[in-house]
């Protein structure tokens, strides 16, 4: 059964169907062909989305196109030039800082590519920056957005492995840190061996304080989410239904910028989005049905468990696995198909529901900026008018810094385990 399945999925793929297609079609005809009950497809499917984790996904994506449509970023990344602008390699630093905070509102590395990618390259470009330096720092600090909260493909993982979405968010704070810290200190090398130059802001208090006070609405965005998680008032949920409520009413209130047709654009746009996740969702559960019913996780978890019981080995294993998934599949797919299939044996083998998490979604962000598939590097070209081999030469040494932070995750739990153990004991 598992055969017929990969087979006709991996041609499908060939023909370069869509992934849902692809998931969906090849659990069709792997059902059809050995007599099981098609209305399997259907209940599956519904199912899948009937889960109230996933209405946090559609929620923080609207809330991430309505803090853009306020155009706040811009504010935002004057700000963060004031504060790190003037030391060599400035922009670049401003770059990965603004990735930051922009994580704090986005949850998803491809929006936060789309929303500042080609701003933060044109203005990188202005400062001396080649395009290529330009564009391989935006999405290389990208991947920070899908680790800290709220990270969507976090909550994916919660709700494909069954374990607790707060701890999960909570898990990605120190590992986002981590890699910020890490980009950073690549860049302050590089700036210094290449003499990258120096921003040309001229910063005042004045300017500074009215900038940040603008700017304070919505960075105080995370600060909700995440002491609304801590505090136990609600959970990723409910967070994102507040978070969305947060963002209309400093559109409309505050900036005074939002207005109803940017409303209904962003609506749409996230329906669009939504739609697009559902579907692999949908297709990815009719897909990891037809694994079960051939008892492709418990075999799997009996392989991984007679390799060694050691979860550093298994974590290793699964980094292997992921990278080369990552290379071929889309993120969520693949959390959604190799996320209740290995989780168990880790969990049985001492590794932490938040260390696998965190290991896994790092992976496939590491995934989203190599080819053949690399939705990082094609929405970068698109964005900054750049062809594909020179956003990806431009990546190409952020991988060093990536590569380090993702050893450390996975040889050190407490990393990603530590803080929500602390906080929710």
């Amino acid at each position: 059964m598992t055969l017929l399945l990969l087979t006709v999925f991996a041609g499908l793929l060939i023909i370069k169907a869509p992934i849902a297609v692809a998931l969906g079609l090849s659990a069709g005809v792997t059902i059809f062909v050995h007599g099981l009950p098609l209305s399997v497809l259907m209940q599956r499917a519904v199912n899948s989305i009937d889960s109230s984790p996933l209405l946090a996904v559609p929620m923080f994506i609207l809330a991430a196109g309505l803090l853009t449509a306020t155009g706040v970023t811009r504010y935002m990344f004057d700000l963060v030039r004031m504060v790190v602008g003037r030391v060599r390699g400035g922009m670049a630093h401003v770059n990965v800082l603004l990735s930051l905070v922009f994580a704090g509102m986005s949850g998803a590395a491809l929006a936060d590519i789309g929303a500042m990618g080609a701003m933060q390259v044109r203005e990188m470009e202005a400062q001396g920056y080649s395009r290529r330096f330009a564009a391989g720092v935006s999405i290389a600090a990208a991947t920070i957005g899908p680790i800290f909260p709220p990270s969507i493909p976090l909550i994916i993982f919660a709700t494909a492995a069954e374990v607790s979405g707060v701890k999960l968010l909570l898990a990605g704070i120190v590992p986002a840190l981590m890699i910020t810290a890490m980009l950073m200190g690549y860049i302050a090398l590089v700036a210094k061996r290449q003499n990258l130059p120096r921003d040309t802001v001229s910063p005042s208090l004045q300017a500074f304080g009215r900038l940040a006070l603008i700017s304070l609405p919505a960075m105080l965005t995370p600060v909700l989410l995440i002491g609304g998680l801590l505090s136990g008032i609600f959970g990723p949920t409910e967070a994102a239904g507040i978070t969305v409520a947060y963002a209309i009413f400093i559109g409309l209130a505050v900036y005074r910028s939002l207005t109803w047709q940017a409303l209904l654009e962003t609506t749409r746009e996230t329906v669009l989005a939504t739609a697009n996740i559902l579907f692999v969702v949908a297709a990815a559960a009719i897909f990891a049905w037809v694994l079960t019913m051939d008892q492709i996780p418990d075999k799997a978890g009996v392989w991984l468990l007679g390799i060694s019981d050691d979860p550093l080995v298994l974590l290793l294993i699964l980094n292997v696995i992921l990278l080369i998934a990552g290379m071929f599949m889309e993120s969520i797919a693949a959390i959604l198909i190799i996320a209740p299939i290995v989780t168990p044996a880790l969990i049985q083998a001492g590794a932490p529901p938040e260390q696998i998490g965190v290991v896994m979604v790092l992976n496939l962000m590491i995934g989203l900026l190599t080819p053949p598939v690399g939705m990082s590097l094609y929405m970068m070209s698109i964005a900054a008018k750049m062809s594909f081999a020179e956003v990806l030469r431009g990546v190409m040494p952020f991988f060093l810094p990536l590569f380090i932070a993702l050893a450390l995750v996975t040889f050190f739990p407490g990393l990603s385990a530590w803080l929500p153990n602390y906080l929710m004991e």
